[in-house]
């Protein structure tokens, strides 16, 4: 692996594959020292087993609100466990255990593409922490796609077109942040391979709605409706719409009705996400103006391309009408990945702090009023986020963290 010197490849092989044990053991005793409750805890697991409690099949026989890969993973669970709600509760679980522990292993493998075997063991180390502590893990299905995002990357900047377009792909067909992997390939891919990722990326997705648009067309545009009629919750925009709720659905008995996806929820916006959409795709043009790769080489830097992403991820967060606690699952491994340590560490602990504090401390005991505090501190973190990255994906020099202005190390156990 470029940058690792001799002394420290054995150790830089290990590393992967021991924080992976780690957190699976970490996590597997968590999960079986937790009663049904605290497993199932404040997050969707219940409602993921309701919806597919309905009769017949989503997007054939009623609307969700998610792209087809989970809906159908999550059914075909609930017909393995025989409808029987522990069994299912269990079966997604080791799913998504299996999945974050993927997340650990392509974390420390990017992180040893870009630092030194210390660093890359810090930062491993806290991801881990993270993972293993942070029970948006294990309440809802995120680890799955944020395991996709990783890998997706990784393919990216390991220039593997191919295989990086079908696995953003998949990602995209269950919920589309991974799309924003496509940033990593601005400036390192040519072309032709950029459009040949781009076109994988979009053909699970172009494919199963297309499928499903021919079984059953009104209940998959009710669900790909659904989205745009939930309106706003939990950000800058909420505020001033004055919603102060969450981004959940009505009653189940809804999703039989496809009328009921297109109804919105909540106040109208006072803003149109449409003209916000200009105002901040605007700025990220912008920005990407500024971006070049080191003087003689015709490619962007690995932790450039990175940057790269977690500027769009921070724009899009500011952007988007709405938010949910758990999407810091996507924020955390770029983060710790991208920033100097201390900012980084700083940074996370802030923002999962913060989130936590939403939901489930106040959110979950009716106290609304704490959005105020909640979302005003989060859109601020996301502006600094932001401006970090940017610093980032445009500075071509290597950062001090870095592997190559790092002295090798000597003497590490």
């Amino acid at each position: 692996m470029a940058g690792i010197n001799q002394y420290d490849w054995p150790l830089a092989k290990k590393l992967p594959i021991f924080v992976a044990m780690l957190f699976f053991f970490a996590r597997l005793v968590l999960l079986l020292e937790l009663p049904m409750e605290g497993v199932v805890g404040y997050g969707d697991f219940r409602n993921y087993f309701l919806i597919v409690g309905l009769k017949g099949w989503p997007f054939i026989n009623y609307w969700v609100e998610y792209p087809p890969l989970f809906p159908f993973l999550s059914a075909s669970l609930f017909w393995l466990a025989a409808g029987q709600e522990h069994v299912y509760v269990y079966l997604l679980e080791f799913i998504l255990l299996m999945a974050d522990t993927g997340s650990v292993v392509l974390f420390a493998r990017l992180a040893l593409r870009l630092f030194q075997v210390e660093q890359a063991s810090i930062r491993s180390i806290l991801y881990l922490g993270v993972l293993v502590s942070l029970a948006y893990g294990w309440w809802y299905f995120e680890p799955l796609i944020v395991f996709l995002m990783m890998l997706g990357l990784t393919l990216v900047l390991e220039r593997k077109t191919t295989g990086a377009g079908i696995v953003v792909g998949i990602g995209i067909a269950a919920k589309f942040f991974p799309g924003l992997a496509l940033l990593a390939a601005w400036k390192r891919f040519s072309w032709k391979q950029m459009a040949l990722f781009a076109g994988l990326s979009l053909v699970p997705l172009l494919v199963s709605y297309g499928l499903l648009w021919m079984a059953s067309p009104a209940y998959t545009e009710a669900s790909l409706r659904s989205q745009v009629s939930k309106g706003s919750w939990q950000t800058v925009w909420a505020l001033l719409d004055g919603n102060f709720r969450t981004g959940n659905f009505g009653a189940l008995e809804e999703r039989y009705d496809p009328t009921r996806a297109l109804v919105p929820q909540g106040n109208p916006p006072v803003i149109s996400p449409l003209a916000s959409l200009f105002v901040f795709g605007g700025l990220g043009l912008l920005s990407f103006r500024n971006v070049r790769p080191p003087q003689g080489s015709t490619a962007l830097t690995d932790r450039q391309s990175l940057g790269l992403v977690g500027f769009g991820w921070a724009l899009f967060a500011l952007w988007m009408p709405g938010w949910s606690p758990q999407w810091v699952l996507y924020l955390v491994p770029l983060i710790l990945l991208v920033l100097p340590l201390r900012q980084a560490a700083l940074l996370g602990a802030v923002l999962v702090m913060l989130n936590l504090l939403e939901w489930p401390v106040l959110l979950s005991r009716g106290l609304f009023w704490g959005l105020w505090v909640t979302i005003l501190l989060r859109a601020l973190i996301l502006v600094v986020m932001a401006l970090s990255f940017y610093h980032v994906m445009t500075s071509a020099s290597i950062h001090p963290d870095s592997q190559k202005d790092q002295k090798p190390l000597s003497g590490m156990v």
